[in-house]
């Protein structure tokens, strides 16, 4: 009973060692190994550091889906107005899906040179949305991002310029949240621990899924999203990355968006959550070894993420039943101690304050929370496909003024 117990202790332990320690430490090795490797080939005259551009400009197509956002649509416009791009290669496509607001209006009313505003009165969710949208656009690219998502003037460019290879197929930009105030939200330390993870899997050919706020694909590479496409920025990336494109990710291509309050980024999470699991039925064969390193990055990055909280829960559950041991018996008092800290950084949030060092169980614990929660809605088909706009900072103070 002993032994078992024990060895359920340490195979949920070795899950969340790996997934969390492990795999970080396995990239650095592999991308210090790659740069090794590209270092002796450029130096052997066997490869180049540089693609060389035939210096075309491709034309590209900002695809969104809308709705009800009338509270951001016109700064949505204002900012895509100022995107640094030429204008006869660049194209914008607006869908609204089923709203009942002014969003439609408020976007043709800004007057934006080939912009295309596609109302459809039937709410269908955002990835029937984009198999729509996507076929009417013309660019050689598209780019997805969403309606509160503000991008930098030169962030287009900076997705394009890696198109220059015919080898890549998709790039993703950084997304930075913002405070309601408009300050730049501060990153905390598990923000900055995925931010690297991404940037060596890009390196290494290995990176799994883009950020929906901001990505570029080629045109002709787009697939039509399934029925439950929850999260169809992965699955995009996925698709594409099946076709044995590259998936990079830029730093530099830098987009912005408003930081949801807390219950509301709880409920993206749980729905990112459910997608997750959904989108498994899509993906399995990218977790065939034969793919190459993206294998690697899904089981590691992905899958075994998603079991981190089935690992905790078995290695407390044989922790309780092995207390009367020292070892055991301190992990139990360890895992308290990081829950009621948890707990103490969610007030501190709650009340629009947060403590750099508690943030790190704390999203630890958030994320995980959500998953599981996730997998409930996956299995009992709960989880709907459309989406709810967040409440914008705008709309909070204004209703606070009328109250």
């Amino acid at each position: 009973m002993t032994i078992t117990m024990q060895t359920l202790f340490w195979t949920g332990a070795a899950v969340v060692l790996y997934a969390y320690i492990g795999y970080p430490i396995l990239l650095i090795v592999l991308a210090c190994l790659h740069q090794i490797a590209t270092d002796i080939l450029f130096a052997a005259g066997r490869k180049e550091r540089r693609h060389r551009s035939d210096r075309k400009t491709l034309s590209v197509s900002l695809v969104f889906a809308a709705h009800n956002e009338a509270a951001v649509i016109a700064e949505k416009m204002r900012n895509t107005a100022a995107l640094v791009y030429p204008s006869k290669n660049f194209e914008v496509l607006i869908g609204c899906d089923g709203c009942t607001d002014e969003t439609a209006q408020l976007a043709r009313l800004a007057g934006l040179p080939n912009c295309r505003v596609l109302e459809f009165p039937e709410r269908s969710g955002k990835p029937a949305l984009l198999n729509r949208l996507v076929p009417e656009a013309h660019g050689d690219l598209v780019v997805f991002c969403d309606a509160n998502t503000m991008m930098m003037p030169n962030a287009i460019e900076r997705l394009v310029r890696h198109f220059a290879s015919p080898e890549v197929g998709c790039v993703c930009g950084e997304l930075r949240l913002l405070c309601p105030d408009g300050k730049m939200q501060n990153e905390g330390a598990y923000w900055r621990y995925e931010t690297f993870l991404k940037f060596l899997e890009s390196r290494l050919n290995m990176l799994v899924g883009a950020n929906g706020g901001l990505f570029a694909i080629r045109r002709e590479l787009f697939q039509p999203l399934p029925q439950h496409a929850i999260i169809d920025d992965f699955l995009i990336a996925m698709q594409i990355r099946a076709t044995g494109k590259r998936v990079l990710y830029d730093p530099e291509a830098v987009a912005c968006e408003t930081a949801a309050d807390v219950a509301q980024e709880f409920r993206r999470r749980v729905r990112i959550g459910a997608g997750n699991f959904y989108a498994l039925q899509y993906t399995w064969r990218m977790l065939n070894p034969v793919a190459g390193l993206i294998a690697l990055a899904y089981w590691s990055h992905k899958i075994l993420r998603w079991s981190v909280p089935f690992a905790i829960g078995l290695s407390l559950l044989a922790s309780v039943m092995l207390a009367f041991k020292p070892f055991y018996a301190t992990c139990l008092c360890a895992a308290a101690t990081l829950a009621g800290l948890t707990a103490f950084q969610h007030l501190l949030v709650r009340a629009g304050r947060s403590n750099r060092l508690l943030s790190i169980p704390y999203y630890f614990f958030s994320m995980n929370l959500a998953l599981l929660l996730g997998l409930v809605r996956c299995l009992r088909g709960t989880q709907t496909l459309a989406w709810t706009p967040t409440v914008r900072a705008e709309v909070l103070r204004a209703k606070g003024a009328g109250a």
